[in-house]
């Protein structure tokens, strides 16, 4: 059984931070590449950052260029997103996904979410 789980969200004042993790469970960690989503109410799912399998290459949405960072340590099958500077635009559920296409189809697999809520 696949599980991704998503933990570290909750309540932060403009210009906190917060580490987000997802603790992967049933697929082999380091043959996916994960993504970090996010969903802001009455707002359709963004991608907010990717980083491939070995972790080697990463990418952000301009919205997050220079104030969040994707990693991911593949021993412990967990992958993060640390977001510093945070503003209440970033007020959403992230989700994790992990992704991996091969020969015998595309697998991706989403974690529950966590909420972030940017507040004074």
């Amino acid at each position: 059984q696949v599980q991704l789980v998503e933990s570290g969200g909750g309540l932060v004042q403009p210009g906190g931070s917060l580490r987000l993790s997802c603790a992967a469970s049933g697929i082999t960690f380091s043959a996916y590449a994960m993504n970090w989503y996010r969903q802001a109410p009455g707002k359709e799912r963004e991608l907010v950052a990717s980083i491939t399998s070995a972790g080697g290459k990463t990418n952000y949405a301009d919205s997050v260029k220079g104030r969040f960072t994707i990693a991911r340590d593949n021993a412990l099958n967990t992958g993060y997103l640390q977001m510093n500077s945070l503003k209440p635009d970033d007020t959403a559920v992230y989700y994790c996904n992990a992704q991996s296409s091969s020969w015998s189809g595309v697998y991706s697999y989403w974690g529950q979410g966590t909420l972030v809520t940017v507040s004074s």
